[in-house]
């Protein structure tokens, strides 16, 4: 984003919309964890840049367009979790930077299964070892 105004420009990074949409991912009950994927790993080991993992952004003057990869938790219902996540991020993003996000895309990339709690076995004092 970039804006004139009567002291200066004002511009606000990609890096920057993409962090508050990252967060905002993150807030979403039923969002486990953003999916960073192979390109993306290779692209920050290639470029030495810190790309925000699952999220790319395109920011103009007055708008902007965020592509999430999330991982959602096993049992949630896909289509309202992503329903609510496209409407946390772009609420995030446009009460803070006053861009208007013209869409948010989301690609369900995995399932995330909770970790079974495992019982300790307590050992019969009786029972012969």
């Amino acid at each position: 984003m970039s804006e004139e105004v009567q002291t200066g420009l004002i511009r606000i990074s990609d890096d920057v919309v993409a962090t508050i949409a990252g967060l905002a991912a993150l807030e979403t009950p039923g969002i486990a964890a953003m999916s960073g994927g192979i390109s993306e790993g290779l692209a920050k080991r290639l470029s030495g840049k810190n790309v925000q993992k699952g999220v790319s952004v395109e920011v103009g003057q007055v708008e902007a367009a965020i592509d999430l990869r999330v991982i959602v938790n096993y049992g949630s219902k896909i289509q309202e979790v992503c329903r609510d996540l496209q409407e946390n991020v772009r609420d995030a993003v446009e009460n803070m930077t006053g861009l208007t996000v013209v869409e948010v895309n989301v690609k369900v990339e995995g399932v995330a299964f909770r970790e079974e709690e495992t019982t300790a076995i307590v050992e019969d004092p009786h029972r012969v070892k």
